[in-house]
């Protein structure tokens, strides 16, 4: 049997923060379920009260998809917390290990970053929680904006200081390895940017308190801004090297890191735009949703066709997944199908829905939203098998963290 402590000591990498981070995502799917079907008039998120009317009130699809979506959401968040705990533990014994110096003057360096990524990610789902748990939340809400964006700022500042050490001792010092640079990896740190970024966005879109709304959207576009641009570079300088030297097998799954990118700052520019609109009177056209969604997901598909083709190539699957090899870079597969079934679900409501293409709760609107469900359960299952794989059962031929 292989232990986390195990792994910690033979072949930890911080990628392992994607367990966390994949736990905490599946966490936000299930919210989709509260978001969109329970009514919330007058606020822009359910709360516990809105959630326990519709339960004593709805019929029983209702109360199912409540008690799914509560049990769902707080299972996966105590899985999120229980992972991110054991990951900050052996990331601190990892940092004192022989092999970090040199680590920390390679490529792989900037997968440090997964550890604000994971950090951001458990602040947003530690939010759902107390959305859907919390009686009376909603009373305070105002005096909990400021505090989550100095949270999100906080992290945003551990990410740019990685972010700077990587630049000095890793590309600025020429040790930067193009050969070894043919995956999206380079990307996390735009990731972990625009996940502090969409947190940040939160109270554009649900404080009422003006200055508030303003300092949310200014930090928020900052800091996404900064993200997108990071990420396009990498990408492009990732694009460039595999069209050189191939693609880098066992970091194969990043290169779908952009479809939960795209949906991080998809919800973030929703939310500055509600932000506008509600606070500073500022509309915009019905269908700039349907729209602005459709284009997100446009690219989602694009690299998640690039991603699921040279993965099938390099026959990844086959000994990553289902075989009996192990990856860290595996639980970067999770991420995409997290992203896809939330993103989904906004391009239901407030795309289709909200420009009247589609009736709320009719056949089109269920067979779309099954789809958006279908992702999501294969995240579950992604989730548990990899868990299974890299913390149950020793490895046969495991990857060991470079």
């Amino acid at each position: 049997m292989q232990t986390r402590s195990s792994v910690a000591s033979q072949s930890y990498a911080p990628l392992y923060f994607l367990a966390s981070l994949g736990a905490g995502g599946l966490s936000v799917t299930f919210f989709m379920f509260l978001m969109f079907w329970v009514p919330h008039p007058g606020r822009p998120v359910p709360i516990f009260e809105d959630i326990m009317a519709a339960f004593q009130t709805g019929g029983l699809p209702m109360q199912a998809a409540i008690v799914i979506a509560m049990v769902g959401i707080a299972g996966f968040v105590i899985l999120n917390l229980k992972s991110l705990i054991w990951n900050l533990r052996a990331f601190a014994e990892f940092k004192k290990s022989d092999g970090y110096e040199k680590f920390s003057k390679s490529n792989a360096a900037s997968t440090e970053l997964a550890m604000p990524l994971a950090l951001a990610m458990t602040v947003n789902g530690l939010f759902i929680v107390g959305l859907v748990f919390v009686p009376g939340l909603w009373t305070v809400i105002e005096y909990l904006f400021p505090a989550a964006l100095i949270v999100f700022a906080g992290i945003a500042f551990i990410a740019f200081r990685m972010i700077a050490r990587f630049i000095g001792n890793v590309v600025a010092a020429g040790n930067f390895d193009d050969a070894t640079n043919g995956s999206f990896a380079q990307a996390t740190p735009g990731f972990a940017l625009a996940m502090s970024a969409v947190g940040m966005s939160a109270p554009a879109a649900m404080s009422t308190v003006p200055a508030t709304v303003a300092i949310s959207l200014v930090l928020s576009t900052i800091v996404g801004t900064i993200a997108a641009l990071y990420a396009a570079i990498a990408i492009i300088s990732g694009v460039i090297s595999m069209l050189r030297h191939g693609a880098a097998r066992e970091a194969i799954p990043t290169l779908m890191i952009t479809v939960p990118l795209m949906t991080v700052l998809g919800i973030m520019t929703l939310r500055q735009n509600h932000g506008l609109h509600a606070a500073f009177d500022v509309h915009a056209a019905s269908t700039e949703n349907l729209m602005l969604t459709a284009q997100f997901l446009a690219v989602q598909f694009a690299f998640l066709g690039l991603g699921l083709v040279v993965l099938k190539a390099q026959g990844y699957w086959k000994d990553f997944l289902f075989g009996e090899k192990t990856s860290v870079g595996s639980y970067a597969l999770v991420c995409p199908f997290v992203a896809l079934a939330v993103m989904g679900h906004f391009f239901v409501n407030k795309g289709l829905v909200g420009a009247d293409v589609i009736t709320k709760f009719g056949a089109a609107y269920w067979g779309v939203t099954a789809l958006a469900i279908a992702m999501q359960l294969i995240a579950i299952a992604m989730v548990f098998r990899l868990n299974r794989q890299h913390f149950s059962v020793a490895p046969v031929n495991a990857v060991p963290a470079e």
